[in-house]
């Protein structure tokens, strides 16, 4: 497995997004994960668009972002009411 290729799969496994997801938001390409497993060879300007768009796009520890976020910190949660 090439070095791209296994970057891809372990940004894919850690963020949960779907390979056809993956391609389009970094190529505009829907094929390219299946292709590179198959075996596509890339352009080295390709290799950067796609560490580009990893890298401007990391995994996110939901509990830790959640919690540690600047946006949420002091801040309470709305409480719904119910209908009686």
């Amino acid at each position: 497995m090439n070095d791209l290729l296994q970057a891809v799969e372990a940004y894919l496994a850690q963020t949960g997004m779907a390979p056809t997801a993956f391609g389009d938001g970094a190529l505009n390409d829907r094929h390219f994960v299946r292709q590179l497993r198959n075996g596509r060879r890339t352009f080295r300007d390709t290799e950067d668009k796609v560490r580009t768009f990893m890298a401007a796009n990391p995994p996110v520890d939901t509990d830790t972002e959640q919690a540690s976020s600047p946006g949420n910190l002091g801040k309470v949660s709305p409480q719904i009411e119910e209908a009686h």
